[in-house]
C-alpha cells in the first residue's frame, strides 16, 4: 500500500550550515542557539521616552542623587515610589528618568502597566510575574502556578543582576511587593496615585510626591506646545489658562491642542469658554483637581465634530486598554477608513494617544470621562449593543486566527456578526500569530468583560474559542483564567454542553502544563457530564482526551485502551474526522509499545480519511506517525518519504507548530541514515521554532536530537552540553521518561569524553528511571546501558 505523499515532493534538507548555526555554549542550567554570550535574556521593555517633557528638574536631580551607587556598586536606593494625583505626570517623569539611567542597568529593563486605576480589573501580581518570567527566558510550562513560587523564582533570576524594573500605575502595596527583587542590585520604580506608605516602612522605599507644576513651568509647557502656532499669546493669558487647568500636565496638553486648533481666536475667548465649563463642573463636583481636569475634557469634547465625539465616548465600550482601527470599526459599525480619520481627529485633540502603528489607547481619566458621556448621552441598549458587537468580533477574529494557528481543531459555532462587520482575514500563520501577540491582553479582557457584565453565553463561547489558540502558545494563565470564567458562565446558564467543553479545556491546559493528575480530573468531570447528557461523539471526545493524558504521562497501556474505545465510538457513529484522529493516536501509542503492524494498518486508515476530506493537518500528523513506524521497522528510505511529506504540508500551510514538531522526527530519520550534519540542521530549525512558540519541552527534545548528532560526529563535549540542557528542561517539567532518556544519551556522550564516573552515575540513574516504562525506547536504552556495563565489568 502506497501512502507516500501524492505529489512526490521532498524536503529532506533545511537551508543553512550546521557548523555555523548549531553551537553548544557554556551554560548555567540551559542551552541556547542564539542570544547573548552567556545565553541570558536581557529584555529591554521600556516604552519610548516622552516628547515635550517640561521641567521637573528638581525631581530628576533628586532621583540622580538618591541612586548614587554605594562603594559595593549597588544603588543607594533600590525602590522608588513616584506618587501624585491623576494627570500630574508620574509616568512621564518615571520614563524620562528611566531612559536617562538605563545605561547603568546593562542587564536589561522590565516594564508593566499594572492598570491600577483603569475601569476594568487591575493586572494581578501573578499575571505580571508570568510576563516578567517569560521575558527572562523561563519556559511557560515551567512557570509555577502559585504566586509565592513565581515570586521566589523571579527573585532568584534577578539576584546579582543590575536590572531596571518600572511598575506603572500601581494601586496597592500588595500589587507591588511580589514584583520587588530580593537583592539591591536592581532598581524598581513604582508610579501610583496612592502613597504606598507600607512600602516605605517595610521595604525602605523612597517616595517622591509630584505636586502640580509651578505656574512658570505650566506656562512653559503651554508655550512649548503652542508657540509654533500661536507665538503672540501673552504670558498673563497663558498663566490664566494654566490656572484653569489646575497646572496639571494632562489637562494643559489638551487645552494647548484646543488652542492650537483655533489659531485665529483670541486666547481670552478660549479662556472664557473653558471658564464656562469650569463653572458647570463646580456645581457638580467637589474635588478641585478633578473639577479642573473634567472641565478641560468637556471643553475639548464639546468642540469635537459630532461623529468624532460619538466615537470618543463609544471607545469606552472596548474591553481592553489598547485597540486598533480595525476593532474600532467593528465596535461602531463604520468603515475602517472613516474610523481612521476620526481617530486622527481624537489623537490631534490629545483625547486619544497613539501607542504604535495602528495602536491607540485612552488615559484612564479620559476613559472614565468617555464612559460617563456614553452613559449620559446613549441608551443602555446602545451601550450593550456596542459591547456585544466588539466581544463577538473578538470571538470571530480569534476563530479566524485559529484556522491558521491550530486548524486541526473543529471550529465552534458562533452567532453571526452584524451586517457590514467583518473579522480580520489572515494570509498565513505568521500574520495570525502577530495578531494574537498584539491582541492577547484584549482577548482575556473580552472574556472578563463578558463575565462581569453578565453576558454569560458570550463569555462561554469566547472561552471555548480561545483555548485553541492558547494551547498552541502554552498561555496557561490566560487559558486557565478564561476557562474558569467561561465555566462559571456556563454553569450560570445551566448549559451542560458548554460546561463539559470548558472542563475539557481546563483538562487540556493542565495536561499540557504536565499536571497530569489535575488534567485527568477535569477530563473525567467532562466525561461524566457527557455520559449523562451528551452524544456518543461527545463521550468519544472525552475518552480521547483521557487517552492523551495517559500517553503524555507514558501510561501507554491505559492510553491504548482509551484511544481504542474512542475510535470504536467514532467509527460506529460514522464520524470520519474523529475516527481518523483517534486512529492516529491509537497508532502512535501502539508504535511506542511495539505493536507496529497493527499501528501501520491504523495509520493507513487515518490517511485515507484525511485525504478524502482534505484535512491536511491530520494527514501531516498521520504521516509523521507513519514515519516513526517505518523508522522502527528499518525502512528508513520510506520513513524519509513520509516525514518529508508531512513537512511539505506544514510548509505549504506555513504552520510553524507542525513544522517544529515534525522536524524532530526528520532529525531521527537522518541519524539512522548516517547523515548527522543534516540532523543538526533539522534539530536547529526545530529548536528555533519551538523557542518562538514558547514550547520549551519540545525545544529540549530538539536539543537531545542535536546531542545525538554530535555524538555521531564524534564531538562528545558538544553532545554532552546539549544533553545536559535537555535533562535540565525535562527534569524541571517533571517529565520522568524524557529525563531518563536524555540521561541515557548524556551518559554515552560522557563515556565519549572519557568521563567514566559521570557517565556511570547518569547511566545508573537513567536505567532506574526507565525501568518504570515498558515502551520500545526504554527497553532499548536499558539494554544499551546493560551492554556497556557488561563490557566494562
Amino acid at each position: 500500500m502506497n501512502d507516500d505523499p501524492p505529489d512526490g515532493t521532498t524536503h529532506s534538507e533545511v537551508s543553512g550550515s550546521a557548523a555555523e548555526i548549531v553551537q553548544a555554549r557554556d551554560i548555567s542550567g540551559g542551552i541556547h542557539f542564539h542570544g547573548s554570550a552567556d545565553g541570558t535574556p536581557r529584555p529591554q521593555q521600556l516604552p519610548s521616552d516622552v516628547s515635550g517633557f517640561v521641567n521637573r528638574e528638581a525631581e530628576l536631580q533628586r532621583l540622580e542623587t538618591e541612586i548614587v551607587p554605594r562603594t559595593d556598586g549597588t544603588p543607594g536606593i533600590s525602590l522608588i515610589i513616584i506618587a501624585g494625583t491623576a494627570g500630574v505626570g508620574k509616568t512621564s517623569l518615571a520614563l524620562r528618568w528611566a531612559h536617562r539611567t538605563r545605561r547603568n542597568f546593562a542587564e536589561g529593563s522590565l516594564y508593566i502597566n499594572l492598570r491600577g486605576y483603569d475601569p476594568g480589573l487591575p493586572i494581578t501580581p501573578q499575571h505580571a510575574l508570568e510576563r516578567f518570567l517569560s521575558a527572562l527566558g523561563v519556559p511557560r510550562e515551567s512557570i509555577p502556578s502559585e504566586l509565592d513560587e513565581r515570586a521566589a523564582l523571579y527573585r532568584s533570576l534577578l539576584a546579582g543582576r543590575r536590572m531596571l524594573v518600572v511598575l506603572d500605575n500601581a494601586v496597592s502595596a500588595g500589587q507591588v511587593r511580589p514584583l520587588i527583587p530580593g537583592t539591591r542590585e536592581s532598581l524598581v520604580i513604582v508610579t501610583s496615585r496612592s502613597r504606598l506608605s507600607s512600602l516605605m516602612v517595610r521595604d525602605g522605599a523612597l517616595r517622591i510626591t509630584l505636586g502640580l507644576l509651578s505656574e512658570p513651568d505650566a506656562v512653559g509647557l503651554l508655550k512649548t506646545a503652542m508657540n509654533r502656532y500661536r507665538p503672540h499669546d501673552e504670558d498673563a493669558r497663558l498663566a490664566e489658562l494654566a490656572r484653569l487647568c489646575a497646572r496639571l500636565p494632562l489637562a494643559l496638553r489638551i487645552a494647548a491642542e484646543r488652542a492650537v486648533s483655533r489659531p485665529w481666536m483670541e486666547l481670552s475667548e478660549l479662556i472664557d469658554e473653558l471658564r464656562g465649563e469650569s463653572t458647570l463642573w463646580n456645581a457638580l463636583t467637589t474635588d478641585d483637581d478633578d473639577d479642573a481636569v473634567r472641565s478641560v475634557f468637556a471643553w475639548s469634547y464639546q468642540a469635537l465634530p459630532q461623529d468624532a465625539a460619538e466615537l470618543f465616548r463609544r471607545l469606552s465600550a472596548h474591553p481592553g486598554a489598547e485597540f486598533s482601527s480595525e476593532v474600532v470599526a467593528a465596535l461602531v459599525g463604520e468603515g475602517r477608513a472613516r474610523v481612521r480619520h476620526l481617530l486622527d481627529v481624537l489623537v490631534g485633540a490629545h483625547l486619544v494617544e497613539q501607542a504604535g502603528p495602528d495602536r491607540f489607547q485612552l488615559h484612564d481619566l479620559l476613559r472614565s470621562y468617555a464612559a460617563d458621556q456614553l452613559s449620559s448621552e446613549d441608551t443602555r441598549e446602545t451601550s450593550t449593543a456596542l459591547t456585544n458587537r466588539v466581544l463577538l468580533w473578538y470571538a470571530h477574529a480569534a476563530q479566524a486566527a485559529t484556522g491558521w494557528i491550530n486548524s486541526m481543531e473543529e471550529a465552534a459555532v458562533l452567532p453571526a456578526l452584524d451586517p457590514g462587520v467583518e473579522p480580520p482575514g489572515f494570509s498565513g500563520y505568521e500574520e495570525a500569530v502577530d495578531w494574537y501577540e498584539l491582541e492577547k491582553l484584549n482577548l482575556r479582557a473580552a472574556v472578563e468583560c463578558a463575565a462581569r457584565l453578565g453576558m454569560h453565553a458570550l463569555a462561554a463561547k469566547l472561552a471555548v474559542t480561545l483555548r485553541d489558540i492558547y494551547m498552541r502558545f502554552n498561555a496557561f494563565d490566560d487559558w486557565i483564567e478564561t476557562s474558569r470564567l467561561g465555566l462559571g458562565a456556563a454553569r450560570h446558564l445551566r448549559d451542560r454542553r458548554a460546561e463539559a467543553s470548558l472542563l475539557e479545556g481546563l483538562g487540556m491546559a493542565f495536561t499540557q502544563r504536565h499536571d497530569f493528575r489535575r488534567g485527568e480530573e477535569f477530563h473525567r468531570a467532562a466525561l461524566a457530564i457527557r455520559q449523562e447528557t451528551g452524544t456518543r461523539i461527545d463521550v468519544g471526545l472525552s475518552l480521547n482526551d483521557i487517552g492523551i493524558v495517559h500517553f503524555r504521562g507514558r501510561r501507554l497501556g491505559e492510553a491504548l485502551e482509551m484511544f481504542e474505545r474512542s475510535r470504536t465510538i467514532f467509527a460506529g457513529e460514522g464520524h470520519d474526522h474523529w475516527e481518523a484522529v483517534a486512529a492516529t493516536n491509537l497508532a502512535e501509542a501502539g508504535t511506542e509499545l511495539g505493536h507496529l503492524e497493527e499501528a501501520e494498518v491504523l495509520v493507513h486508515r487515518a490517511l485515507r480519511i484525511f485525504r478524502a476530506t482534505g484535512e491536511r493537518g491530520g494527514e501531516g500528523n498521520a504521516l509523521r506517525v507513519l514515519s516513526t513506524i517505518r523508522r522502527r521497522t528499518g525502512r528508513v528510505a520510506d520513513a524519509l518519504r513520509s516525514i518529508e511529506g508531512a513537512l511539505g504540508i506544514a510548509q505549504e500551510a506555513r504552520n510553524h507548530v507542525w513544522e517544529a514538531y515534525w522536524l524532530i522526527e526528520l532529525g531521527k530519520v537522518q541519524l539512522l541514515m548516517n547523515r548527522p550534519e543534516s540532523a543538526l540542521v533539522s534539530s536547529q530549525r526545530s529548536a528555533t521554532l519551538h523557542r518562538r512558540i514558547a514550547d520549551r519541552v519540545r525545544e529540549a527534545q530538539a536539543w537531545d536530537v542535536a546531542g545525538e548528532a554530535y555524538q555521531a560526529l564524534g564531538r562528545f563535549d558538544e553532545a554532552a552540553h546539549f544533553h545536559e540542557g535537555a535533562v535540565t528542561a525535562f527534569d524541571g517539567a517533571g517529565l520522568r521518561w524524557l529525563t531518563g532518556m536524555s540521561l541515557c544519551h548524556l551518559a554515552f556522550a560522557q563515556w565519549g569524553t572519557g568521563d567514566d564516573a559521570g557517565a556511570r552515575s547518569n547511566a545508573v540513574t537513567a536505567r532506574e528511571m526507565l525501568s518504570e516504562f515498558e515502551d520500545l525506547d526504554s527497553e532499548a536504552a536499558r539494554s544499551r546501558i546493560d551492554e556497556v556495563f557488561r563490557s566494562r565489568s
